[in-house]
């Protein structure tokens, strides 16, 4: 029961306006802050008055809540996380899906937003085609995904981008600021899976400004004056 009633206050908190505190770098096992009033978000555990890091990374401490911003390390999936994947097989019963990582992920044919023939599965998704799906199972070591939501189903064309999943957050930027700059400055289409794969579709010319855009916040993604240096590199005029 009080862990639940800790998760529940972390979800309120997390959606009110916050106030980001000074980054640091920590190891398992440290006291990131002390005091009765925090709360553990990602990648941290309370101890008495402490709040823990169960893994190497970033502290965040916003409002209350203190959590963790990994700086390595694979995609770990969760019920809920939009990924892009890539068909690598077909089953009578649906498609196995690259999503990287170690985890093997699986796309039912009843999680389809419309009918499909079972005997002509590959007419949906054939091998090789690129999905943008939702996690809606998590087992252990294996992921069922759906299609049944607004803005899921199969990208066409374009290209695919692979970064850390870690530093996803930071190329969407807060309320999409930083992969909306993006967009509009490259004039392409940008689809972003938080596993770290990233569909992009326009003009050539655009497409490799995106990814070189993509790789340098990928690069940068713990320095400070991010947004300016994404600006000058994309031209944006002051």
């Amino acid at each position: 029961m009080a862990e639940t009633k800790i998760k529940q206050e972390v979800e309120e908190i997390e959606e009110e306006t916050y106030e980001k505190s000074e980054r640091k770098l920590v190891i398992p096992g440290e006291t990131i802050v002390s005091g009765d009033d925090y709360l553990p978000g990602d990648f941290t555990r309370k101890e008495g008055d402490n709040i823990i890091a169960n893994r190497y990374g970033l502290s965040d401490v916003r409002g209350r809540v203190v959590k963790i911003i990994p700086v390595s390390g694979v995609f770990e999936p969760r019920r809920g996380n939009t990924v892009i994947g890539r068909v690598e097989d077909i089953t009578f019963s649906g498609w196995i899906v690259d999503i990287g990582g170690p985890y093997g992920a699986f796309l039912p044919l009843a999680e389809c937003p419309r009918f499909i023939n079972r005997n002509n599965i590959d007419e949906f998704a054939g091998i090789g085609d690129v999905l943008n799906a939702k996690i809606w199972s998590v087992k252990k070591g294996s992921v069922d995904l759906t299609l049944k939501s607004r803005g899921l189903g199969k990208l066409e064309g374009g290209m695919i981008i692979k970064i850390n999943s870690n530093k996803v957050p930071r190329v969407i930027g807060k309320e999409g600021s930083m992969i909306n700059l993006i967009k509009d400055k490259t004039g392409t289409e940008i689809t972003v899976g938080q596993n770290g794969f990233i569909w992009v579709r326009g003009e050539l010319e655009g497409e490799k400004k995106a990814e070189e855009t993509i790789k340098l916040i990928e690069r940068e993604a713990s320095s400070d004056g991010l947004t300016e240096k994404i600006e000058n590199f994309l031209g944006v005029k002051k």
